[in-house]
C-alpha cells in the first residue's frame, strides 16, 4: 500500500479475520515501532505478544482486572469478546524514567505512543487490520505482573491484529478530512 495514501485514508477496525501475522510480518511490525521519534535514544517500551494459545490466560487477567476495579458484568463479557476478536494482540508498555531531566516522562510516553502507531501502520501497510484499545484494565495487578511491569511502568494500550474479516482488503476512510479547523499560521 502507498504510504501517504495510508496515512491519509487509515482508520481502525474491530473486524478480524482468524489470520495473524507471519513471524516474518511481526518481526517487520516491531522493527518498524523501534523506530519511531525518541528523544535521548531511551526506548521507553515494551511489547507483548499474544497469540492465539495465550489468549485463555490474557482473557483470564482482563476478568481479573474487571473483578479488581468492579467495573461490572457488561466490561466483564466484554474481557471474553476481546481475546477472542484478533488472533494476535500486542501489549504495550511505557517503560518511564522519571529522573531524566533531558527527557521528561511525557516525552517518554509519547514516544511509547508513536512506538505504538508505527506498528499499526506497519500492520496495515501488510495487509491487516489494526485496532488500539486501552482501558482501566490495563491497569490490572494481574496483567501488570503477567507484563512484567515495574513500578513506574504503564501499559498505555493493547494493539488488536489480524486479517481483515469482510474483504481481501482492510478498512479505509472513504476520505481525507478537512485540515482547516485543526491548523492556524504563526504570523
Amino acid at each position: 500500500m502507498e504510504v501517504l495514501n495510508l496515512l491519509q485514508h487509515r482508520r481502525s477496525s474491530k473486524k478480524f479475520s482468524d489470520i495473524a501475522p507471519t513471524k516474518e510480518q511481526l518481526e517487520i511490525i516491531l522493527k518498524s515501532a523501534l523506530r519511531a521519534p525518541d528523544h535521548g535514544r531511551l526506548k521507553p517500551y515494551h511489547f507483548v505478544v499474544i497469540e492465539k494459545e495465550s489468549m485463555a490466560l490474557f482473557e483470564k487477567h482482563l476478568k481479573s482486572a474487571a473483578i479488581e476495579f468492579k467495573l461490572g458484568n457488561e466490561i466483564l463479557a466484554k474481557a471474553e469478546k476481546i481475546s477472542q476478536r484478533a488472533p494476535m494482540i500486542i501489549g504495550v508498555v511505557a517503560k518511564i524514567t522519571k529522573d531524566i531531566e533531558k527527557v521528561p516522562a511525557w516525552e517518554q510516553m509519547l514516544t511509547a505512543g508513536c512506538a505504538t502507531y508505527a506498528m499499526q501502520l506497519a500492520a496495515n501497510a501488510q495487509g491487516f487490520e489494526t485496532c488500539w484499545i486501552s482501558n482501566k484494565w490495563i491497569d490490572g495487578s494481574d496483567l501488570r505482573k503477567a507484563f512484567n511491569c515495574q513500578e513506574s511502568d504503564k501499559i498505555i494500550g493493547l494493539v488488536m491484529i489480524g486479517s481483515p474479516a469482510d474483504s481481501e482488503s482492510i478498512t479505509l476512510a472513504s476520505h481525507t478530512d478537512d485540515t482547516t479547523p485543526f491548523v492556524s499560521y504563526l504570523k
